[in-house]
């Protein structure tokens, strides 16, 4: 099975192939540049490099959300523009469980956190084992920083979560004091969304059928872009 998987969904970008469970490459930028400038090169040369061709790909999987509003449609766009033309289907990935995937085969509860601003944290809990099953114990959400550290209290007493994702610094900030149980934070280098990610969760959801058509494949935002929500706001004022 070889898939071709890619993640725009915050200031990061990948793009990196898989066969078979093996990542065969992964091209990684963290350096806030335009998505839409570097996604598409980077998965060509990533095919360069490798000596493949799209005609190889099986499945096109791409992290669907939650996350930055631009950045979900450019990974979104690319991908379904690249299932269109190739006929092949596309897997849609929870941004947050993709994350949870870079502690994969490790016996660790993952604290998913991506800033949502507002005082909200888009989340997801998660538990790892090393066999290389990872349940997911809720599903996406954007909740209150203290209705999480909350919920971790009195769910999980005694349990020390890993905080990853780009808004773990700042939930370790927010919350650190108010959890019983020390948090921890993520190595540097398993914070962070990873397109190698995306495709481990993709190869699951693969196996169990969960592909769709390019026209199905939409965003997953979990709630309204913000100029949306002023616009309900100042509608809702007028009545």
């Amino acid at each position: 099975m070889d898939i071709l998987a890619m993640d725009s969904s915050a200031v990061s970008a990948s793009a990196a192939y898989m066969r078979d469970g093996k990542i065969l490459g992964q091209y990684y930028i963290n350096a806030k540049l335009t998505h839409s400038t570097t996604l598409m090169p980077m998965v060509e040369h990533l095919l360069e490099s490798a000596r493949l061709s799209l005609e190889d790909v099986d499945y096109f999987a791409v992290a669907v959300g939650p996350g930055s509003f631009t950045g979900l449609r450019i990974g979104i766009a690319a991908v379904k523009g690249l299932s269109l033309a190739l006929n092949k289907p596309c897997i849609p990935v929870s941004t947050l469980e993709a994350i949870a995937y870079n502690y994969v085969y490790t016996d660790t509860y993952i604290c998913a956190v991506m800033d949502a601003r507002c005082n909200q944290f888009f989340n997801a809990l998660f538990k790892c084992s090393a066999d290389g099953t990872v349940q997911r114990l809720c599903d996406d959400r954007a909740i209150a920083f203290d209705a999480l550290a909350d919920e971790l209290n009195s769910k999980y007493s005694g349990v020390q979560f890993t905080l990853v994702g780009d808004g773990a610094q700042l939930a370790y900030k927010l919350m650190s004091e108010r959890v019983q149980m020390p948090l921890r934070m993520a190595a540097p280098h398993l914070m962070y969304q990873q397109s190698s990610s995306v495709a481990l969760v993709a190869q699951k959801l693969a196996e169990q059928g969960k592909s769709v058509t390019s026209q199905q494949l939409l965003p997953s935002y979990l709630r309204l872009p913000q100029a949306q929500q002023e616009l309900r706001k100042k509608l809702n004022s007028k009545q």
